[in-house]
């Protein structure tokens, strides 16, 4: 039920952090895994990876802001494994300022990449699943899609919590066509980018004591919820968003 030999999936920002994660664990699952990235080293190092696990992989690069990008990306993919089964939307940015001074460009980059690149992404593979009449989107969101933060990052809360509605807009739509779109919202967790704040003993702390699992979240954490989500396993699940946070938004 969870197994995903046969599948071809396509992570954003899959060079490094969570979406390397993600990538590397739908290889371990079986499925052969492309990696979309800005990042054409990383993407390429990560592919590299995947391969190690004994299946097929390739490295695009690609700037999910530009709709002109992500077609081609779509169309690579589809004429390299002639589908795309699984699609995780991770790329994303943050910008951190007080919401009385945030640069209206600033605010304009961060949407382009976290919402706008995840409606563009999954505009292009779902065209092809559509032909397919199945497939499988999984949008990474975070807890600050339901809950504000005192952490200054207003235009990454925003449009993570435009990605939760994206993605039930996207479910009713895309039903009709065998297509299931559903989100990961995940708490702090600890990548390359999270570290250097988590560092600050009083950032670490105060995730911690609001954390009734006392603990600062690893990607291995959230590895169980996308491999259910991209299996057979949730084949009647859409329009969901999983929260994985060690209890922070219970309280």
């Amino acid at each position: 039920m969870f197994n995903l030999s046969g599948r071809v999936a396509v992570v954003t920002g899959g060079g490094r952090g969570l979406g390397k994660a993600f990538g590397l664990a739908l290889a371990r699952a079986g499925a052969d895994v492309v990696i979309a990235d800005m990042l054409a080293k990383e993407a390429a190092n990560t592919a590299q990876e995947i391969q190690k696990e004994a299946r097929s992989s390739l490295a695009i690069q690609v700037d999910v802001t530009r709709e002109d990008d992500v077609q081609k990306m779509a169309h690579q993919v589809k004429d390299r494994f002639g589908k795309i089964d699984i699609l995780v939307n991770n790329a994303g940015i943050n910008v951190i300022s007080p919401a009385e001074d945030f640069p209206e460009d600033q605010w304009n980059r961060v949407v382009d990449v976290n919402l706008t690149g995840v409606f563009l992404c999954a505009k292009a593979v779902g065209r092809i699943m559509i032909g397919q009449k199945r497939g499988k989107i999984i949008n990474i969101s975070s807890i600050h899609g339901f809950v504000g933060s005192l952490h200054n990052a207003i235009a990454y809360n925003s449009t993570k919590a435009g990605v939760i509605n994206l993605t039930r807009s996207l479910a009713a739509e895309w039903g009709k066509h065998g297509i299931t779109v559903n989100a990961i919202a995940p708490g702090i967790i600890l990548t390359e980018l999270t570290r250097p704040r988590l560092e600050n003993k009083d950032y670490h702390d105060l995730w911690v004591t609001r954390t009734p699992l006392g603990r600062i979240g690893q990607p291995e954490d959230l590895l169980g919820g996308m491999i259910y989500l991209a299996s057979d396993a949730s084949n009647w699940v859409t329009g969901h968003t999983i929260v994985i946070d060690g209890g922070y938004t219970a309280l």
